[in-house]
């Protein structure tokens, strides 16, 4: 089937279904859950969903250990619940992805359960099981570190030998070498295809293959395969291309030259990836409590969107490994819904495809958590391992202020739906710790109210919609590239302009804006300000002040 690119003219929606909504009362979001909140996300003006692991799992790591890949999680539902979801989202013209997971699964799937049976069953070879060093041979065939902390390798005592786990020893990594493996991998995707998924973000995809001399290769050298563009090749044969989907990949060693090559559309990798370069950018000092440098975002920004015009990109501030984007790219405090809004139109205007996460279109931030509250496995084993350490209690001191500013937690709080008890996300006993500031920051009040954070990024979405030839192929071209407090740039397409002009910085700021920008007649399309902002060879903005103007092409030069 030829691919329509859809995602070019789409904004798409991360739920994160354990925190979203919960039908039942068990503390716990649920697929029902998100289908009563359906008319909620249409309103929000979004295109498409993508759904964390919503599969059944032990839940060693929320979801993404998965122990049947064609099955739903207890806590979330059924099949049926599933299925009732996926039709209230095509039928409000919404499409749904689904993420899938096949670096590894969880050792509680059954190809796991059989391969450490015996070295000669049928499975054995789904994993990747080495021999360990030492006269006991009771040492890990190397020193590989797990992403979750502690040695890579397991020992199992059944059969003698290690198994490789780059996450969670309870992640044993499949053996993508296996090409029953790769077939297996494609019936899963083209299972949820048929149900009329629309495609999936892959989880660490360039992890699937492994260096040929796994004892002595540089761990460096797993976090992009040999032979990973090789297996997705295959899997696209098999499975994606015969379908219009979107497949969008979370690639965190691939650089910018890289990148290129792989979401060039003839190469028939990915359609677009997730990198990390900008939301690395962090403070010099990582326990610091201050935004981001502006000029090294930027930088980042601004050369991932030179991408060549065959290929595609993905653009975004939060997702659920990352924390919020207030305060982390823009302060919170008393400018927190002003902030959010700026943050909003820099990011909606931008080339590629933007991923907003639950929550953003509110502008949630940071929970205030203390030591018991953390639930995501890498920020438990990290308190656990600093305990361990010669002077841990200092240590933990340190870690835990780092963990409130960066921790996955970040963003796995429930969403705040309303000021009644628990934010309205459950009537039980919430699964995690819900943010205080539900009382101010909620959707109820938000929807209600014309000025609030969630009716802008309606009203954007829509101007989105409205110029979406210029926000889909228009040239992009940053404007003042070393102002430290402004984001501003211009998209242009047959000589007619967008201008966003938004300010990041807590103190009033300026910008720079070429003559031949100001000649023309500007028409000022959304700002977060009831104030005039003027539009000028230099623009004097108030705090977090954003502005997006449309500059008619027969007076511009």
């Amino acid at each position: 089937m030829a691919k329509t690119r859809w995602y070019k003219n789409a904004v798409v929606y991360q739920i994160y279904p354990r925190s979203f909504m919960d039908s039942d009362g068990d503390g716990i979001g649920d697929l029902n859950g998100i289908t009563e909140k359906a008319d909620y996300i249409k309103s929000l003006g979004v295109d498409a969903v993508w759904l964390s692991p919503c599969y059944k799992s032990p839940n060693d790591d929320n979801g993404y250990d998965i122990s049947d890949y064609c099955d739903i999680m207890d806590e979330f539902g059924t099949m049926q619940d599933f299925d009732r979801m996926l039709q209230a989202f095509h039928d409000r013209g919404i499409k749904v992805l689904m993420d899938l997971v096949v670096n590894h699964t969880s050792d509680e799937h059954n190809w796991f359960q059989e391969s450490r049976k015996s070295k000669d069953n049928p499975y054995r070879d789904f994993y990747i099981w080495r021999d360990g060093k030492g006269h006991d041979k009771k040492n890990p065939p190397n020193n590989w570190r797990a992403c979750f902390g502690g040695s890579a390798w397991e020992y199992d005592e059944t059969t003698e030998q290690f198994y490789l786990h780059l996450f969670s020893k309870k992640q044993p990594d499949l053996n993508w070498e296996n090409p029953k493996v790769r077939e297996s991998v494609a019936d899963i995707c083209n299972f949820w295809l048929r149900k009329g998924v629309d495609g999936f973000r892959c989880d660490v995809i360039t992890y699937i293959s492994k260096p040929d001399d796994l004892q002595n290769a540089k761990q460096s050298e797993v976090v992009v395969g040999p032979r990973w563009k090789t297996y997705i090749h295959e899997l696209a044969d098999r499975s994606f291309n015969k379908y219009d989907t979107l497949i969008v990949g979370e690639a965190a060693g691939i650089d910018f030259p890289r990148a290129c090559e792989i979401t060039d559309e003839s190469a028939g990798l990915l359609d677009m990836l997730f990198h990390f370069e900008h939301v690395a950018a962090i403070p010099v000092c990582a326990y610091s409590q201050k935004s981001t440098n502006l000029r090294r975002f930027k930088r980042i920004l601004f050369r991932w969107q030179s991408l060549p015009e065959t290929a595609w990109g993905a653009v975004y501030y939060e997702n659920h490994d990352q924390p919020r984007s207030l305060p982390r790219f823009a302060p919170a405090g008393k400018h927190r819904e002003a902030a959010a809004k700026s943050l909003a139109l820099s990011l909606l205007f931008q080339k590629g495809t933007p991923f907003l996460y639950q929550g953003q279109e509110l502008g949630m931030t940071n929970c205030p958590f203390t030591r018991g509250d953390y639930r995501d496995i890498q920020s438990v084993n990290l308190l656990a391992d600093m305990q361990k350490k010669p002077f841990g209690a200092f240590l933990s001191k340190f870690t835990e202020k780092y963990l409130q500013r960066y921790a996955r937690d970040n963003a796995r709080t429930p969403m705040q739906w309303n000021t009644a008890k628990n934010a309205g996300f459950t009537q039980g006993t919430p699964w995690m710790k819900i943010n205080g500031n539900y009382r101010e920051i909620n959707a109820q009040s938000q929807i209600q109210n014309p000025d609030s954070v969630f009716c802008f990024y309606q009203k954007a979405l829509d101007l989105r919609k409205q110029y979406a030839d210029i926000v889909r192929d228009g040239e992009f071209s940053p404007i003042d590239k070393r102002n430290k407090h402004v984001l501003a740039f211009t998209r242009q397409l047959n000589g007619k302009y967008l201008l966003a002009v938004c300010s990041l910085s807590p103190k009033s700021a300026k910008c720079k804006i070429p003559a031949y920008l100001c000649t023309g007649q500007a028409t000022l399309l959304l700002r977060n300000t009831k104030q005039p902002i003027a539009l000028t060879e230099t623009v004097y903005l108030p705090p977090c002040t954003c502005a997006l103007w449309e500059i008619s092409p027969e007076k511009s030069k």
